[in-house]
This record gives structure tokens, sequence and C-alpha cells, in this order.
């Protein structure tokens, strides 16, 4: 079929790659693939577009903006931590005064939430990261058996490679013995067979040079007998 690239190299078999030689060979002839090879600038347009923003998010479309604007980043919002009391003009202000509870209630809240996480972790973080680590080395004896598999895997098929092109190159040793026995036979019978036409040449030539004694002879006898 058309574009179907034919692979006959068989290296298991194939001998003479480091020879003197071989190699320079080889990049004089990938230099002059590259020096003809001239591409142009829309060698790619068979392909399409390369899209760019399909896993693009809102934020990272406007960091990507940002950056392209050369604008500064945000600094981090330190508000929440912070307890500032309403501002002095709005002192009397019950709203003003809400929001300032409301705002050291949550900080209260995430004050506690991380003194909770450390008692947490203090009585059960020991035993936590144990099992994790014991989940990490299940995983790790779980690749390792699996790299093993896919290693014997390799080591598999290279052997029936090896196995094969082994085989190929027996019977392609025996072919090419038997094509040269044939070519030499051809050879020694073209070769007999000039020898025969030259021989049969030959004696064409002399029995054309005995003809005309042979002709002489008989009209001589025949005038004797007249």
């Amino acid at each position: 079929m058309a574009g179907e690239v034919l692979v006959d190299a068989l290296p298991y078999i194939d001998l003479g790659y480091d020879d003197p030689g071989v190699r320079e060979a080889a990049i004089a002839m990938v230099e002059e693939e590259c020096r003809r090879y001239r591409p142009t600038k829309n060698y790619l347009e068979h392909l399409p577009a390369l899209n760019t923003t399909a896993f693009e998010t809102e934020l990272m479309t406007a960091e990507f903006e940002r950056i392209q604007n050369r604008l500064p980043m945000e600094p981090l919002s330190m508000k929440r931590y912070e307890l500032p009391p309403p501002p002095t003009g709005k002192m009397n202000e019950v709203t003003a005064w809400l929001e300032s509870v409301d705002n050291s209630m949550a900080q209260l809240e995430h004050q506690a939430v991380r003194a909770m996480n450390l008692e947490l972790m203090s009585e059960y973080g020991c035993e936590m990261w144990k099992s994790y680590l014991e989940t990490l080395v299940s995983m790790q004896a779980k690749c390792q058996t699996r790299l093993a598999e896919i290693k014997k895997e390799i080591q598999d098929v290279n052997w029936a490679r090896k196995t094969k092109q082994t085989q190929g190159g027996e019977k392609l040793r025996s072919l090419e013995a038997q094509w040269v026995m044939l070519v030499s036979k051809n050879y020694e019978i073209e070769q007999a067979c000039a020898k025969l036409e030259e021989r049969l040449y030959q004696k064409k030539m002399e029995l054309n040079a005995l003809q005309p004694a042979s002709s002489l002879r008989a009209n001589e006898e025949e005038r004797k007998d007249d």
C-alpha cells in the first residue's frame, strides 16, 4: 500500500555497523537529506490550528492578561487578619460596629479551627503519617512489581525479535548460499554452452573446408568413368 515503510533492518544479525567509515557515511546521508529538505513557513498548514486556550480557566486568562499588560500583581490582602475598629467618623454607627464584630467572630472561629486542627494532629498525626507511609510503601511495591513485569515483557519482546531474526538470518544465509550455487551453476552452464558453440562453429568451418575437396574428387571420378 502507498505510504507503507518497509523496514528491512535486522540488527541482531546484520554486521558491519562498527566498521570504520560506516557511522560517518550514515551521518553524511542524514546531512544530505537535511540539506535537500527545505521546509516552508507554512509546512504545518495541513494540521489543525493549535488550541492554546483549551485548558485555561478564567483566573488563568486574567493572570495572562495581567502579565501581557505588564501590570503589577495585586498585593495579598491581610484585612482578615486584622481587627480594626470602625472609622473615626463612624464610631456612632451601629452598622460599622456590626461589621467589626462579624470580622472579629470570623477570625475567632478561624483561630478555633486552627487550634482544633493542632489538637487533632497532636492526637492522630503520628498514626496518620504511619498509615500514609504504609500506603506509599504499598504503592511503591505495586509500582516495582509492575516495573518488573514491564521489563520482563520488554525482555520477552527482545528475545522473540532476536529468535525471529536469528531464524530469518539462517534462512537468508541458506537462500544466499543457494543463490550463489545457482548463479555459479548457471555460469558453468553458460561457459559449457559457449565452448560447445565454439566447437560447433569449428566443426562447421572444417565441414565447409572439406566440401570443395570432396566435390572435386567426385568430378574427377566422373571424368575417368567417361
